[in-house]
């Protein structure tokens, strides 16, 4: 035989045997669909608490650990304190000119510290308000459906999405909501969609799923949808300016973000809050922030409460005593009764831990990093597995169980960031910036809905049918809504 085909006989079986993982320009692209927080989970129980994967010339770094969790987010966070932006990010943020993804840096910094002070802070009354308000009108609705199937989960995202449109852009009319939802959806479909030229950028040209047509559509629903808002919030500016008939203006998000406002922006090395300037651009892209942080995310956590509470009746029944106990039948819930009631307290925690509302938290290096050892390339995509970590055997006695209860020990992880395997709000720099406004949504709602109503699953269904798989991207809400039949349980109006 010819030397060439020799050697290709014995170099090929030998290749096989050795099973390279990764593939010459692919690399680990083969592996994409295990690219959710289950997936990974799973290559993290063979390869350890962190790996590396290629994907085409990306290099992405998964960690599954808490204690390299915590290198990343604590010791090495001015290293890791960017987040990666795919094509479809980039162009649908502005490129960057949002807070969620802008590199860190002075525009970042002041960013947040705008979103902060001046959208989420507990000094806001108006974004409060909305919280309270919009749960009166879940617990009516609930209400007045009682001993009839509801369809739980579409009535919380409505809460939600009400709660977010209205600190947004000052109004509970339902003009213009399904058009803004329709655009949320889109974007976060465009958000998770795998587009190849992320991975192999010559190869953009090609665009097989169209995704560059859909893109532009999406953009420009979005500009034409909030240019309208921006209009009317300026026109209403000057006529309270002006002494018009319009009277006290009562400021929103838009109003708050437009006193910033330039055409074009700068950032002042100073950092003071008071030269901040903002485009458009910048506006818009916060107001998606804003929906994006403050709709799904908490949705998805009331979601599961109710559903993991309604699969383990000893614990709904302790939390409906502890409430009774506290509150009494003949009253509401009321935001000083909160901090009175540690097992529900505990079941929140409990459903955190098991279904964090961002399941993969992502970031990117900003230079070569260098974790347990391992040597991690410059603007290497890294890929925190909240979801992996909040069920880590070795951090939690029987960690895929629903048990509230262990959360009544002393000493147990919290989830303000410091405890390293209980971080579904994130930690370090990149923390959620709006988690206050988000827990008080989540305590407030959840108190309501089991001191007002008992729940049962409706059609004779055993709670052992109960579906628990979600639906990976942004967030991992159920793959399927909530349903069950409400009762009253006060003897005091709910009207």
């Amino acid at each position: 035989m010819e030397p060439l085909p020799m050697a290709l006989l014995f170099v090929i079986p030998f290749l096989l045997l050795l099973r390279p993982k990764g593939l010459p320009i692919i690399g680990n692209m083969m592996m994409m669909e295990q690219l959710t927080h289950r997936g990974l989970a799973k290559l993290a129980q063979k390869y350890g608490g962190i790996f590396h994967l290629k994907m085409g010339y990306l290099h992405m770094v998964t960690i599954s650990n808490p204690e390299m969790a915590r290198q990343v987010l604590q010791v090495q966070d001015n290293i890791f304190s960017n987040r990666p932006a795919t094509i479809a990010i980039s162009y649908l943020t502005y490129n960057r000119a949002d807070m969620a993804f802008a590199h860190y840096g002075p525009f970042w910094r002041q960013m947040r510290k705008l979103c902060v002070m001046k959208l989420f802070s507990r000094k806001r009354a108006e974004s409060w308000e909305s919280v309270r308000d919009e749960v009166e009108k879940l617990v009516k609705a609930v209400s007045a459906n009682t001993g009839k199937t509801v369809n739980v989960g579409e009535l919380i995202f409505n809460l939600t999405k009400n709660i977010t449109y209205r600190a947004a852009f000052g109004s509970s009319s339902q003009e213009g909501q399904d058009e803004f939802i329709k655009i949320l959806q889109e974007f976060s479909k465009l958000f998770g969609a795998f587009n190849i030229a992320d991975c192999i950028p010559w190869l953009g040209w090609v665009d097989p799923q169209g995704l560059n047509s859909r893109l532009e559509k999406a953009r420009h629903a979005l500009d034409k949808f909030i240019y309208t808002i921006i209009d009317d919030h300026i026109q209403k500016r000057k006529t309270n300016v002006n002494g018009g008939a319009g009277g006290y203006y009562d400021p929103d998000m838009v109003d708050e973000l437009l006193a910033f406002y330039s055409e074009e922006a700068q950032v002042n090395e100073s950092e003071d809050l008071n030269s901040i300037r903002v485009t458009r651009d910048n506006i818009k892209a916060i107001i998606m922030d804003v929906m994006f942080g403050g709709t799904e995310t908490v949705a998805s956590a009331i979601e599961w409460a109710l559903t993991e509470l309604m699969r383990s009746p000893e614990d709904m029944k302790r939390v409906q005593r502890e409430l009774e106990e506290v509150v009494g039948l003949d009253r509401r819930v009321e935001e000083s009764d909160l901090d009175k009631l540690p097992f529900l307290k505990c079941c929140l925690k409990e459903t955190l831990r098991l279904h964090p509302p961002i399941p993969l938290l992502l970031h990117e290096t900003a230079e070569e990093a260098v974790v347990a050892g391992y040597r991690i390339p410059a603007k290497s995509r890294v890929m925190i597995n909240a979801w992996a970590i909040g069920r880590d055997k070795k951090s939690w006695e029987d960690a895929e169980s629903f048990k509230p209860r262990r959360f009544m020990k002393e000493g147990m992880p919290d989830f303000k960031g410091s405890n390293f395997e209980f971080i579904p709000f994130g930690s370090g720099r990149r923390s959620c910036p709006g988690m206050q406004l988000g827990l008080y949504t989540l305590d407030l709602a959840v108190a309501h809905l089991l001191h007002c109503f008992t729940w049962e699953l409706p059609n004779g269904m055993k709670r052992s049918e109960l579906y628990m798989s979600d639906v990976f991207g942004l967030t991992a809400p159920r793959a399927t809504r909530l349903y069950a039949v409400p009762k009253n349980r006060l003897v005091c109006s709910l009207f």
